[in-house]
């Protein structure tokens, strides 16, 4: 059994392509809608909607009604998250609520060469509530707090943990910065040893541009990323063309990953429904990714 909790260990870093280090619970670094991946999966600037809550809780001070949003990230071919968010307001306030599931099944059992003695799936889930508060007109805060479950084969764990975000907007007309930090807190043990959670530095900026002739706004994004107790350094860019307010293209790209760089995607704008789509080509044969995103507002 230590061998195979070993070896998932191992794959989870491979195909997350971080470097070496003792975190865990890997589905907290997985983008959790089409948009944000397609655009890079930096997030921590540029969002209006609900989603922000994964990202950046500070930019939940963006959303004037009720959101509903659902998301479907299949990464792997035996895993996926399933994700859902619900916002209002209440008082003035924004208040989100998010779950997030993900599931690999089909892990095999061995104890020698030969077939495997049997198979089970790995569970992990996530219940966060989020909330922020702007201070004057151009100053945003928020914060996430978030229950954590593991399950490995017999052993499980529970855990906390904590984001902050924090947002400036217009330092000049159209553009906006960012900063949040994620992921502060612990598990339980699993077994023997608990599970660090991979806590994640991000800072970037927002930059807008409208061409009302042509029916036409163009977002820019960039910013960097650090995971806390390794050694990683992530770049991130990406744009965004709406035409008419109905049709996005989005594309994005990202350092720093042994396995993935490019990133690409579309969305669709139709009465109060939004529906996005994100792609993710992976290297050293482990596939592609593809996320579909649908949220509606009141």
């Amino acid at each position: 059994m230590k061998k195979l909790i070993a070896a998932l260990l191992i794959i989870s870093n491979i195909i997350f392509a971080q470097s070496a280090g003792n975190t865990g619970l890997s589905f907290l670094k997985v983008g959790s809608d089409a948009r944000n991946v397609a655009l890079s999966d930096l997030g921590v600037v540029g969002i209006n909607d609900i989603t922000a809550l994964n990202y950046n809780p500070a930019q939940l001070t963006k959303i004037t009604s009720p959101q509903l949003s659902f998301a479907h990230n299949k990464f792997f071919e035996d895993a996926a998250s399933e994700i859902f968010s619900a916002g209002f307001l209440a008082f003035g306030f924004p208040v989100v609520i998010g779950i997030n599931t993900t599931s690999i099944s089909n892990i095999e059992v061995r104890e020698k060469p030969g077939p495997a003695v049997s198979t089970f799936d790995a569970h992990y889930f996530m219940g966060s509530l989020s909330s922020a508060y702007k201070i004057g007109k151009k100053f945003s805060i928020g914060f996430s707090a978030k229950y954590l479950y593991e399950n490995l084969f017999t052993e499980d764990a529970t855990g906390f943990g904590l984001d902050f975000g924090a947002t400036y907007f217009n330092l000049i007309d159209g553009l906006e910065l960012g900063a949040s930090i994620k992921n502060l807190g612990s598990m339980n043990k699993l077994k023997n040893e608990s599970t660090k959670l991979p806590q994640d530095f991000r800072i970037g900026a927002a930059y807008s541009i409208e061409a009302a002739s042509a029916k036409t706004v163009i977002n820019f994004i960039g910013g960097f990323q650090k995971y806390v107790d390794t050694e990683d350094n992530h770049l991130h860019i990406g744009a965004e063309g709406i035409y008419d307010g109905f049709l996005s293209v989005r594309a994005g790209y990202a350092t720093g990953y042994d396995s993935k760089s490019f990133t690409a995607g579309v969305g669709v704008k139709w009465q109060k429904f939004n529906f996005d789509y994100a792609y993710v080509p992976f290297l050293r044969g482990l596939g592609d990714s593809q996320i579909i995103s649908l949220a509606y507002s009141f």
